[in-house]
């Protein structure tokens, strides 16, 4: 990571930038570089993409846990390298048993531009009322099975290793940890987990963190590892969720465990200019992603300025939100917590893969005997009866999760996607089109300063040029804003992108995030 200090009424502020990472080998993207490393690793001794991708996002889970995890769900997509792309939804699942009457709404505004009317006590966003049944190891399951060359267990060790050793714990682990210190400290498993300092121990490789064991997830990822991923819903440490999942008020059953299952799908594929976007179809951002890319299809935006480049990048996005909303329903508000990874092997596979637990930390819930961190899945639902996407029992919600594969010439070209919330979707599509409509290399479009128009009030980068928000302010309002690490305002998206010549591919991870992480094979 490059840093530059730029003096700012009277404040310091940072430009920052990180360099692209190139590789023959494979390279793995991910927003820890821990988790991108070991990733990298897994290419280098032999494994594919996806062998690669569920090392990774098991890691993750245990890495940075505030943001994904086994708890939670999410999707991906894989290409193979003659461009035969499938879809996986391990989306998160509303529980059998749920009674829509136990979230009544307790007033507010009419829920229009994703202000939904607020439930009591918030039982639709933290608590054991606010938890879906998860969806992550059994997705991280199935697509092993049906496309990795390496063993579950050879896969899931990495992570129970870090697990035993302990997270680090640094400066940026501790502002997660500020961030919703009031939320954990209303769950005592969260409280004694992540804010007892008496807990942690020295980092074995450098004085300036500590690490923070987890010994109840080391032994929960060492019995998925020896009895495979059912173990998750059907065995000792199903029996272990459930016994406190019960002591929080959830009605998430054995049953519910036991009947979750993934769906293989086929993309949703649109052309774009001279390639073949490849998204999620149904449930996701990737609906709405193409109806902004069809709004753009023709305007010759290679051609335009920077200021009206991005003041179509708006109304492409206005338009499809406005859509989303009126057919699709809720797209759950920008404090969503989530991981993205993207990865290309040595072969030209790739993996686009979306993990979340939706708010940092979830449901604020840690189930004690197996420090999972669990999902709040709940608030991706409408809170209102008889509206798309209401509260139901035995149903996935609406997400806004967007990974994308992009073809050319029939071959798997691009590999993106982004944490954020409602943000995703908005950054995925400038990216794209920096990339296809500008030649940008990955670097230069994960560097660009982008807006954010997942809202009607249009957020513009301040490092963007200043008729970017003179252009914008013509259709919509705006509000010029810092591209933070906290809080998220552009999204954070992982880039990986084949044809760089000589068989090499190249990666990008977004400069603003400390831990994001670009990593070649060896």
């Amino acid at each position: 990571m490059n840093e530059q200090p730029v003096i700012r009424g009277g404040a310091q502020a940072w430009s920052l930038s990180k360099p692209q990472v190139a590789g023959a080998r494979g390279i793995v993207v991910a927003q820890h570089r821990e988790a991108a490393q070991i990733g990298a690793n897994i290419l280098s001794q032999g494994g594919n993409a996806m062998d690669a991708a569920i090392a990774t996002a098991l890691v993750l889970s245990v890495v940075e846990p505030w943001l994904s995890g086994i708890g939670g769900g999410g999707f991906l997509l894989h290409a193979a390298a003659d461009g035969t792309v499938d879809a996986l939804d391990f989306n998160l699942m509303s529980p059998q048993g749920l009674d829509p009457a136990d979230y009544p709404l307790a007033g507010g505004s009419d829920g229009d531009w994703f202000d939904w009317p607020a439930v009591r006590d918030n039982r639709n966003i933290t608590g054991g009322s606010s938890i879906c049944t998860p969806g992550a190891v059994a997705g991280f399951a199935a697509a092993l099975e049906r496309f990795g060359t390496m063993s579950w267990a050879d896969i899931v060790a990495p992570a129970a290793q870090i697990a035993v050793r302990g997270m680090t714990v640094d400066w940026f682990a501790d502002l997660a940890f500020a961030v919703d210190r009031t939320n954990l400290l209303g769950n005592s498993a969260a409280t004694m987990l992540f804010l007892n300092p008496d807990l942690r121990l020295p980092h074995p490789d450098t004085a300036s963190a500590t690490v923070l064991p987890m010994p109840n997830k080391a032994a929960a990822l060492r019995r998925l590892a020896q009895n495979g991923p059912r173990e998750f819903y059907e065995g000792e440490t199903a029996d272990l969720m459930l016994q406190d999942l019960a002591q929080v008020g959830s009605c998430i059953s054995a049953k519910d465990l036991r009947d979750y299952n993934v769906v293989w799908q086929k993309p949703q594929v649109q052309d774009y200019r001279d390639r073949q976007i490849c998204v999620i179809p149904g449930l996701s951002g990737g609906p709405s992603l193409l109806r902004a890319l069809s709004h753009l299809q023709d305007r010759q935006l290679g051609t335009l300025s920077d200021a009206e480049q991005s003041a179509a990048h708006a109304v492409a996005c206005r338009e499809a939100y406005e859509d989303r909303l009126k057919t699709l329903g809720h797209a759950a508000a920008t404090e969503d917590c989530t991981s993205h990874l993207s990865v290309i092997d040595a072969q030209g596979n790739m993996v686009s893969l979306t993990n979340t637990l939706l708010s940092r930390f979830g449901s604020k819930v840690v189930l004690p005997q197996t420090d999972i961190v669990m999902n709040n899945g709940m608030m991706w639902f409408d809170p209102r009866h008889g509206q798309p996407n209401s509260i139901a029992p035995g149903v996935k919600p609406l997400a806004n999760m967007s990974p994308v594969i992009a073809l050319r010439d029939g071959r798997p070209e691009i590999a993106l996607g982004a944490a954020g919330g409602r943000q995703i979707f908005p950054a995925v599509l400038q990216i794209l089109s920096h990339l296809i409509d500008r030649g940008d290399t990955p670097e230069t479009a994960m560097a660009r300063p982008r807006i954010d128009a997942s809202t009607a009030t249009i957020l513009v980068d301040r490092r963007a040029a200043a008729d970017v928000a003179t252009a914008i302010s013509e259709h919509h309002p705006v509000q010029l804003t810092d591209d933070t690490v906290y809080p998220v305002q552009f999204a954070i998206p992982s880039l990986v992108q084949a044809g760089q010549g000589d068989g090499m591919a190249a990666g990008a991870a977004h400069p603003v995030s400390p831990w994001a992480a670009a990593v070649a094979a060896p």
